[in-house]
Formats: C-alpha cells, sequence, structure tokens
C-alpha cells in the first residue's frame, strides 16, 4: 500500500488553511499580520491551529511582490555588547511578531559606513524599514535610502536634527535625564561630581552632558571641565569595552588630589564598571563615592550594591517604533509630516547612591 505523502510547506497556500478552519483567505491573512482587533479568539485559534496542522509557511517573495516589501524590521544598533540593546532589540521583536513581522538585527558599532552598507543590504532584501540606534549627530549617510523610499525611525535624537532632512524618531528627553541624575546626587550632598563617557559625539550624549551642567548652574555650582572624563578607544564610542572604561575613568578620577565624590556613567555599563575601579582605589560604595548611570539594564537590580539609574521605558517606546514604521509600510503614505516621539525618563534610586561623607 503506498502512502500519500505528505505535502511539503512549499506546496500550501493561504487558501489551504483558509478551507481547514473554515474561514475566508482574508481573515488567515489578518492572523498572519497581527490584525487581530476585530477577530474571535476562537476563531483567531481555529486559523492557527490550521496553519500549524498544514505547515503553512507564507512567502516572503509573494509578500514582497504583492506589497513592495517583506515583513521584516530592519534594526541597526550600536553593540549587543551592551545588554540595553539586547533588551532593545527583544522588546521590538516582541512588538514586530505580534503584527506578523521579524526583526533582523545588525550591530555598527557607530560606524557610519557600516551601518549606511547594512542599510543597503537590507533594502536590498526587500527590507524597507528600519530603526537606528547609533544616535549619530547626521543622517546624510542616509539620505539615498530615504529618497528610495526606505522608512526609517532614529532612537535618542531628541532635540537635535539633521539639517538636510528629517526623519520619525523616538527618545526620551535626555537633556531631562542627565539633568535627573545630577540633581539627584546634589540633593544628596555632593558637589564635586565626575561624569564619565566614551566619546561625546553623539545626540544622547551631548544632550545628557547639557542637563549635567544645567543641573550644576541651577544649583549654583561651577562646571569645572577636570571632572569630566572622555575615554579614547579603539571603537571611539566603547559600546563593547563601556565595562572597562569604566573601571578606567574611576580609577583615574578618584586617584587624585581632590577627587570626586560622586561619579555619574554615561550609561549602566560605565557606572557598573566605576565600581571596580572604586574598589581598585580602596573606596567603598555609597559611603565614599556614589555611582549612578542610565538605562537600567538587567544586571543594575542586582549589582552590590544594586546600581541607581535612570530608566527608559524601552517596552512603550519600541512598541511606538515599531508601530509607526508598520503604519507607514502599510499606508505607503508619508503625509502627516515627520513623527518625534518623545518619552519622560524615571530615576530609580537603589543603594549605590548615598549622602556625602563629611
Amino acid at each position: 500500500m503506498v502512502k500519500e505523502r505528505k505535502r511539503s510547506s512549499r506546496e500550501v497556500t493561504i487558501q489551504d488553511v483558509a478551507r481547514l478552519a473554515g474561514v475566508s483567505p482574508s481573515s488567515v491573512s489578518n492572523v498572519l499580520n497581527g490584525r487581530l482587533e476585530r477577530m474571535g479568539k476562537e476563531t483567531v485559534e481555529r486559523i492557527q491551529r490550521a496553519i500549524k496542522q498544514l505547515g503553512y509557511t507564507p512567502s516572503l517573495v509573494a509578500r514582497q511582490l504583492k506589497t513592495g516589501y517583506v515583513p521584516i524590521i530592519g534594526l541597526i544598533v550600536p553593540s549587543v555588547a551592551n545588554p540595553f540593546w539586547g533588551a532593545f532589540a527583544s522588546a521590538a521583536e516582541e512588538t514586530a511578531l505580534r503584527h506578523g513581522f521579524r526583526v533582523l538585527l545588525c550591530n555598527s558599532e557607530r560606524n557610519l559606513t557600516r551601518e549606511q552598507s547594512y542599510a543597503e543590504d537590507m533594502w536590498a532584501q526587500g527590507i524597507r524599514a528600519i530603526i537606528f540606534g547609533s544616535s549619530s549627530l547626521s543622517l546624510t549617510h542616509l539620505f539615498s535610502l530615504v529618497e528610495r523610499g526606505l522608512h526609517t525611525i532614529t532612537f535618542d535624537r531628541h532635540t537635535l536634527q539633521d539639517d538636510s532632512f528629517d526623519v520619525d524618531s523616538v527618545s526620551i528627553d535626555n537633556v531631562l535625564a542627565g539633568r535627573l541624575a545630577t540633581e539627584h546626587l546634589i540633593a544628596l550632598g555632593h558637589r564635586r561630581i565626575s561624569l564619565l563617557s566614551g566619546s561625546i559625539r553623539t545626540v544622547s550624549r551631548i544632550d545628557r552632558l547639557k542637563g549635567y551642567r544645567e543641573a550644576l548652574e541651577n544649583a549654583g555650582i561651577p562646571f569645572d571641565p577636570h571632572l569630566i572624563w572622555e575615554a579614547a578607544s579603539d571603537t571611539s564610542f566603547g559600546d563593547i569595552e563601556g565595562a572597562a572604561l569604566g573601571r578606567m575613568g574611576a580609577r583615574e578620577m578618584l586617584s587624585r588630589e581632590n577627587p570626586p565624590t560622586a561619579i555619574i556613567g554615561m550609561n549602566d555599563l560605565y557606572a557598573l564598571g566605576a565600581y571596580a575601579g572604586a574598589h581598585d582605589v580602596g573606596l567603598s560604595i555609597p559611603s565614599a563615592c556614589s555611582i549612578i548611570g542610565f538605562d537600567d539594564i538587567v544586571f543594575a537590580e542586582i549589582a552590590q550594591p544594586p546600581l541607581t539609574t535612570i530608566r527608559q521605558p524601552l517596552q512603550e517606546m519600541l512598541r511606538v517604533a515599531v508601530e509607526c514604521l508598520i503604519e507607514r509600510l502599510e499606508k505607503a503614505d508619508d503625509a502627516g509630516s515627520v513623527a518625534h516621539h518623545s518619552f519622560t525618563p524615571e530615576l530609580i534610586i537603589r543603594g549605590s547612591t548615598g549622602p556625602v561623607s563629611t
């Protein structure tokens, strides 16, 4: 007896799924594309069972021929060596999957040539929507792609926009974030507050430095440029070696004749590296030196002592970013101009900051 050969996933069509589930092909399409708002739970589950039973896989080629793009959101971030960017990608993927999209992740190390090359490769593969996380001072390297129809949204470019053209953005108010961190330390009695960073050549870092200076000025504390430690690293921005640079910077600043009593890390990796630097010179945290970071990465809460930090609402920010791009794609219409989505940072007080010792 010859057994009937099981149909391969390449032979299964959306009509096959619809027949098995007892629904219309458009209902199957709605499930595949995450448009579930007006569908009953039982219908969705029936369609999902039919998809699984038949082993149906939508053809990306067919999708691109029909819509002009593949259902993939590109993510170009500095480096997932920083857990913040891993959480960033995970948050983006969560929303993308709900809408029937996938994500493709690349690490640019804030190298604009590499970023442009990745974006060109994605374009060639039919990807028409990309989130850029580099917070670069200029977007001119993306101009030709945007002109061709690439939908982009930038992360961490709240205040400074490119002179030649503008794109959608999502960011916290980084000036406020820098101010919150510094004001918290000032309220604890600190007057000599050091800031550790990689190269301050991104919009977010410039804004955080501005917030730092504003807080000092508002408190009547003179700005001392010698309290700013800016690393010169192999990758120039320190995204990969941030913890090591934070350790180096803290050790150097805390070994000076008139050391700071508090340290702000430009991100949590710099701040956690500063823990090691303080220990290297025999200082305890926070009794001898308070330390605060930015981002609230997964290690911040389990550090000893737990790290005080400025939290970004990543889940909500990436939901907005992904849905903004999908809306642009589906409407194929940029009417309504550019959208800049700003979110409020939150001070998370933990054990790494305390009153200045007298």
